[in-house]
């Protein structure tokens, strides 16, 4: 199955992360941890009211995400550097309050008031919700003042955490995949992927 590598060429100036969707089944198969007053294993001041804040990984590096366009399989991947990157794009171009519901809808009141990445998983604030970070992670904090979002988080309706933008891709050459074709029909079909993903939205 080839596989894909997604990359970010500043060149072109609209490649990275516009939004992070809350949704029930991430692409990277990473739940986040919801937190409130009653979260004892976590330790905070507590307070009146909940504070309605989710922990979770945004993104993964090295980590083979599968998609399926049509007949065509292939696995998408990013780099510890293209994932540092997108991280830091997001925050620059101010994109922290853009969030989405299942890719669907814009929806107001859910922002990322804390991002970073995991330099040392035994070390990381991740650690304390049990995330099981690994090194490259890129982790973010959420504030949910939207009461019906908060809601559906409580009841169990989101689990993850997605991203939406916008990549440039890398192939991987896979040989299993094209060793049964001749090498004018690998350079097509190769080609032939190429036009297809490039410059197209990736959503995860």
């Amino acid at each position: 199955m080839d596989t894909i590598e997604l990359i970010i060429d500043e060149q072109l100036g609209e490649e990275g992360i516009n939004a992070i969707s809350l949704v029930e089944f991430p692409a990277i198969e990473e739940n986040f941890v919801a937190l409130s007053k009653d979260q004892h294993k976590v330790e905070f001041k507590t307070v009146d009211k909940e504070k309605r804040i989710i922990v979770g990984l945004a993104l993964v590096p090295d980590k083979l995400i599968y998609r399926r366009r049509g007949d065509y399989e292939y696995n998408i991947t990013f780099s510890k550097e293209t994932v540092r990157k997108a991280s830091e794009l997001y925050l620059k171009r101010l994109k922290n309050n853009n969030t989405t519901l299942e890719h669907q809808e814009f929806t107001s009141g859910v922002s990322v008031i804390e991002s970073w990445i995991v330099e040392d998983p035994k070390q990381d604030k991740t650690s304390l919700y049990n995330l099981n970070a690994k090194e490259g992670d890129w982790a973010v904090v959420m504030k949910i003042d939207n009461d019906a979002v908060w809601q559906d988080v409580k009841n169990g309706k989101y689990l993850g955490l997605s991203i939406e933008g916008i990549f440039s891709d890398k192939k991987q050459e896979d040989m299993s995949a094209v060793e049964d074709m001749t090498e004018e029909e690998a350079k097509i079909l190769l080609q032939e992927i190429k036009d297809y993903l490039e410059n197209e939205s990736k959503v995860l």
